[in-house]
Parts: C-alpha cells; structure tokens; sequence
C-alpha cells in the first residue's frame, strides 16, 4: 500500500483535507480530474470558523496577504439603496478571535497547494476517478489505466459528486437562482461607491441580490449579481440568460445597476444544493466538502465548511482510535453541524429575497437591530461551536464498551 489516504478531488475542500490529514503524519496522494491543478470562479468570503483553522495550519497571514480585510459586512436594500444593518468586521475579529478576509478563489486554492506541496503531498492531474473498490482495511480509486489504493478514500469531488452515488441516490437540488460574476481593476470601475472598496456590501431585493466587495489587496472590484429565473420556475431548460439577468434588476436602484455592465455575460452559474445526508462514510471510504454537503451561498460557508470537515477529520485521525473510529466519528460530528448550515443558508436566501409585506416587516426589523447584536451567527463563527456538547455525547456514546 503505497499511500494512506488518496483524495478524489483537488479543489480547495480536497486540498484543505490533504492538507489537514497530512498534518497528522499520513501519505496523503491527491488525484485531480483536470490536466492541471486551478480554480475557476472569483471572491470567497472567509469567516472566523475558518480563519482560526488557517492560522492552526499557518496559512493565515499569507492568506490575508493576498486578499483583503474589509470594514464591515453591510446589508443595504436593492431597490432604495438605503443601508439596513452591518457587521462590524475589526469587532467580529475581537469577538472571535480570528479576522473577516474575503479572497479570490484561485489566491486561496493556490496557498493551499503550495502548503500541500511543502508537506509532501503526492499531486496527481489527469486521474478521472469512476468508483471506489473496497477490502477491510483498505480502499481503491478506481480510474482509467490506474488503481490508487490507501487505508482511506476521501471523496472531493464537488457537487456533483460520482462517489456520493456511492453511498446515496440523492440529486442535486436545483434552486432555481443563477449567479453572474465578475471581477476588474478598480481602476476599470470609476463609477463604483467607495463603500464597495473598504466593505462587503450586499444589496438584497426582491427574488434577488448583488454583492461587491475588494480582493487583491484592493486592486479588484468583486461582483456577484443573483437572480430567480423564471423559466427555471417554469421548468424550462434554457435559463439564466442575460436577458433575465436584465430583467431581474431592472427595478433596483442606480447602484446596483451601475454595476450590471462590468459582469461577465458570457457565463453563468446555476445554484444547486443537496439535502442533507447523515450517511457520508461506507467502511473506508468517507465524504468531504461539496460531495458531502453542498450549500446555497447566502451565508458564504462553502470552503469555510470545507476547511471545518478536514480539521475536524485530522483531530479525529490524531485521537488514535484506529481509521475506522476516526471516519465514524468525524461523520457524526460534522453531519450534525453542516446540516444546520445548509438548512440555515437556505432560509438566509429567502429572507433576502422576499417581497411587498414581508419585505417592508423584514427591512424594519433590520433597521432595529444593534450592529453588535451577534445572536444570529454566534452558532457559525464562535470558537467550539464546531463541535457542540450535544453531539460530544452522541460521539462519546458510540466509545463506551
């Protein structure tokens, strides 16, 4: 057996869980799809929960290097402009120890890389993974022309994930939303608010939102501009276009607009979740990131949860009850916590996107609130909320002889 661990998937889930589970003294080989190791897409919000296991892993300051510290996270209406409620991101930092960043995807994907790659993480391109073979103590990624065998398969394989089907029938559940995005020099957008260079700025509206903010130590502006398709709500194929792009945002306010045109219009992406699943291990093969729970984006959790899934599997693997303890306990662990953010994530969505009535109680009740009323995240970004009491004992159960 030449490795311990070989994970199917190197994006940033399956990168971070490398990462984490070769900290522990495990050969960790990683097997990507591509030609070449990348990341498509543009900014990432990273929350305290996350930024706390980057510094563990000490990544946290090149990760801050290459992206940005915002002020505040502001929630402003999308059809006045008016300002709704904030975060104050230097009160979050002290609250919870560990700072706001917001990134460009491929800067964190490419920090975690090369992190693998100092710690002697075997990276392989070109391995489209079919399937997983299994023994008693051992797994094998079965591919074209080759045959990866280690204790432990880690599953990372996305959304749509070929390995979950290997321990679940579930499909992709469509949310009938698209997201256009977009990120240019600063210099390119004279007509953005300054607002949007120093903050994370979300304008939310009816059945949709637009966000901006910094990356790049303030050198690019990113643009993220969310919509429900109605012909997806029709149940046609063709959905997303830029014509309903258009449409959606023709009644929001001159700021939001001003930003439409500095989108790329040439692709979009359709927003897709799972239900949660309690079932993410099968003897030696275990699920992580996306493949195990892919999430809605209002609460910007992906990778955050991502990078919560590889630390919590390394402390198990560290615990030194043997692999198959360690896979059992990091599943009831985290199926617990991720479910609740997906979930959560879901109701975010719709309580950014309501109309009339709702809209009006729900801008008031935002105006209302203390910006360092924390109540509402305090379960996703305080330290040990990871791992609550309640699931201790349900994992400590299972350790009684």
């Amino acid at each position: 057996m030449s490795t311990d661990v070989v994970v199917v998937g190197g994006g940033i889930g399956g990168l971070a869980a490398a990462l984490a589970v070769s900290r522990t003294g495990c050969a960790v080989r990683v097997l990507e799809q591509a030609s070449r190791f990348g990341e498509v897409g543009a900014g990432l919000q990273i929350a305290p929960n996350a930024t706390r296991i980057l510094r563990e892993w000490g990544l946290l300051d090149e990760v801050v290097a290459a992206g940005v510290l915002p002020r505040r996270a502001v929630l402003r209406d999308a059809v006045d402009g008016r300002e709704l409620t904030h975060l104050d991101l230097a009160d979050v930092e002290r609250r919870y120890g560990a700072p706001y960043v917001v990134i460009h995807r491929s800067d964190l994907h490419a920090v975690l890389l090369d992190a693998c790659r100092a710690a002697g993480v075997e990276l392989v391109t070109g391995v489209d993974v079919t399937g997983v073979e299994q023994a008693a103590d051992s797994a094998v990624a079965v591919s074209a022309g080759r045959r990866d065998t280690g204790r432990v398969v880690l599953g990372a394989d996305g959304l749509g994930s070929v390995l979950r089907r290997q321990l679940s029938g579930d499909e992709p559940v469509s949310s009938a939303y698209v997201a256009y995005r977009g990120t240019l020099p600063v210099a390119d957008t004279p007509d953005a608010p300054d607002v949007a260079l120093r903050d994370v700025v979300i304008y939310i509206g009816p059945h949709c939102h637009f966000v901006q903010y910094p990356l790049r130590g303030g050198e690019l502006l990113n643009q993220v501009a969310v919509f429900r398709s109605p012909r997806a709500v029709a149940g046609e194929a063709d959905w997303g276009t830029p014509d309903e792009l258009d449409a959606a945002f023709a009644g929001t306010c001159e700021l939001v607009r001003s930003g439409l045109p500095h989108l790329w219009r040439d692709r979009w992406w359709r927003m897709y979740d799972r239900e949660p699943i309690t079932t993410w291990v099968d003897r030696r093969l275990a699920l992580v990131g996306d493949a195990a729970h892919p999430m809605l984006q209002y609460l910007a959790q992906g990778a955050c949860q991502a990078m919560e899934d590889a630390h919590c599997l390394a402390a198990q693997i560290e615990n030194g009850s043997g692999w198959d303890a360690a896979l059992r306990d990091y599943a009831e662990i985290r199926t617990v916590r991720t479910a609740r953010v997906q979930r959560t994530a879901r109701d975010w969505g719709d309580l950014w996107h309501c109309d009339g009535l709702f809209r009006s109680v729900r801008n008031a009740m935002l105006r209302d609130r203390d910006p360092h009323d924390y109540r509402y995240v305090d379960w996703l970004y305080a330290p040990g909320e990871a791992v609550d009491n309640d699931v201790m004992a349900v994992v400590s159960a299972h350790k009684q002889p």
